[in-house]
């Protein structure tokens, strides 16, 4: 196994876990807690955008976003995400994980505190600004992914890697749940210093003036973590496997490893060539790639694509879904101010009982029962659960019943994160060579992010009751919860059928699988070794 000789290489799949695991993991994580803080804190403040711009005090109910508007809010930063996922991934393969890594970051820490500096003379022309600082930081988070994973991925051993690419995304769920806490604690703040009536009661005085200021506080945080890690990453080394591999650069592979593991590394520069002039470059759009890896870029785009329709129209609409089922009381009947306070706090119990245990159960068992396994189950609880709260949806709005609700909602999000909203990011990061990993780790993200805005835009007015008389403002009548519900639990089905195309890449060095390990033309060697399937399954 050609790849495998390199001392450098061998090194790093054998070592035993160190403090720069745990660095990298801080490091990449922290961005990964940003980008999950900037993507979903949006969902927390849209009622109360809809307050502060567009309300009319004449009108029964306070004002809310427009549709167009509120498509635009809700969805730009993840078309931005999409770009950014192209254009970093490719660019990771071209100059390196390393060069390209700060760039992300300082693109998110601007815009987040451009975001909340917002302006206009006009509503939509706060909007609009608004939309054009989310659509570039969602530029930057769209690099993190990638990246963020290709690192992890070239840095962690063979054992324990699946675990460590994990525990980077695990702290999206931390990200979530520390946008809900923060804007619980400012909303919580605001309330207590300028106390409003309901919109029932004064329409005018429930929002008060400083309540423009709760929204664009909480944008802005979303840039704290961010700084704090940006110093990190541009001291880390470049990965040893883009540098021997990729750049063909033995020399300065085995010195940084060598300082990394703080082991004496030899440099093997001739071994290196003769792995070079074996083992010839291919492109993404050659036969050989295709005949290799289409069918695994194929798998991993498609379940990435199918689960985030489910998980971000889940995220992005829980106040909705929350409303319609009683357990938000209607927007007449609180301030602007308690309405943060009661979605926040409905979305932070959410998270830390649902979604932030799931990222965890993935960390601890991915490297047991491997990826494979628990993608399945993820996608096939998620079709259960989906289909438990769409069949009997109206026994869940009577009152009552909103725990039970509440409840069977909490696990389609632990069985999203254990199972594919994870598996989705680890896997693309260990099956490709390392001169396309990045690049096809970021198409399977931005398959991922055209699905985030289907389930995104699409929810928003899909899930519109049939009946005109209860659609809101701006509207057309849609298909209702119960209904957008079923279609969810049906494409968490077809994900299910596409995990199939996808290997399992437990306990192997990414050499193995990418077929970078031998000389032959196909990924794994033949005769008695172990051939990857596209099942999941291995023959021998």
């Amino acid at each position: 196994m050609a790849g495998q000789d390199l001392q450098v290489l061998t090194a790093l799949d054998a070592a035993k876990t160190q403090w720069y695991h745990f660095t990298a993991i801080v490091v990449a994580g922290m961005g990964f807690f940003t980008d999950a803080y900037d993507l979903f804190c949006i969902s927390l403040v849209t009622k109360l955008l809809g307050r502060i711009y567009y309300t009319n005090p004449s009108k029964p109910d306070p004002g809310t976003l427009p549709p167009n508007v509120a498509a635009a809010v809700n969805g730009v930063a993840l078309c931005g995400t999409l770009a950014g996922q192209l254009f970093f991934g490719w660019l990771g393969d071209r100059l390196g994980r390393k060069s390209v890594y700060g760039m992300t970051l300082l693109l998110m820490v601007i815009c987040s505190v451009a975001s909340g500096l917002s302006f206009g003379s006009t509503p939509d022309g706060v909007m609009a600004t608004l939309c054009f600082f989310r659509f570039w930081l969602g530029f930057g988070i769209g690099g993190d992914y990638p990246l963020s994973a290709t690192i992890m991925s070239e840095y962690a051993n063979k054992k324990t890697r699946g675990g460590f690419i994990a525990a980077v995304f695990a702290m999206q769920g931390f990200g979530i749940l520390a946008g809900g806490i923060v804007t619980l604690a400012i909303s919580a703040g605001f309330r207590r210093a300028f106390p409003a009536p309901a919109y029932l009661v004064d329409a005018a005085a429930s929002t008060v003036p400083q309540a423009d200021y709760v929204w664009r506080i909480i944008l802005m945080l979303g840039a704290a973590p961010a700084i704090l890690t940006y110093y990190w990453r541009t001291k880390m080394p470049e990965t040893a496997r883009y540098t021997a591999l990729v750049a063909k650069n033995a020399k300065k592979a085995a010195a940084d490893m060598s300082k990394v593991l703080q082991v004496e590394i030899e440099a093997e520069a001739e071994k290196l060539d003769d792995i070079t002039a074996r083992n010839k470059d291919y492109g993404l759009f050659s036969r050989r790639f295709a005949r290799r890896h289409g069918l695994h870029l194929l798998g991993t785009a498609a379940t990435w694509f199918l689960v985030d329709i489910a998980y971000y129209s889940q995220n992005l609409f829980q106040k909705d879904i929350f409303t319609s089922i009683h357990w938000i009381p209607k927007a007449r009947t609180m301030s602007a101010l308690e309405e943060v306070f009661r979605i926040s706090r409905a979305q932070t119990l959410i998270a830390l009982c649902g979604t932030v245990p799931g990222y965890w159960f993935t960390v601890f068992l991915i490297d047991v029962i491997g990826r494979f396994s628990i993608q399945l189950l993820g996608f096939a609880m998620m079709t259960v659960f989906m289909l438990g709260l769409a069949g009997p949806y109206h026994h869940w709005t009577t009152p009552g019943n909103h725990v039970g609700f509440a409840v069977m909602y909490g696990f389609t999000f632990f069985f999203a994160n254990f199972g594919p909203n994870a598996t989705t990011f680890i896997v693309p990061a260990e099956i490709f060579p390392a001169r396309l990993r990045s690049t096809c780790h970021g198409i399977s993200a931005a398959a991922g992010k055209a699905g985030a805005i289907i389930g995104a835009f699409g929810f928003l007015y899909a899930a519109q009751p049939k009946d005109k008389a209860h659609v809101d403002a701006g509207y057309k009548p849609g298909i209702g919860v119960r209904n957008a519900l079923f279609v969810l639990a049906a494409c968490n089905f077809l994900g299910f059928v596409f995990t199939f195309l996808v290997p399992e890449s437990k306990g192997k060095s990414l050499e193995e699988m990418s077929g970078e390990a031998n000389d032959e033309e196909n990924p794994t060697s033949t005769g008695a070794k172990a051939t990857v399937q596209p099942s999941g399954l291995e023959t021998v």
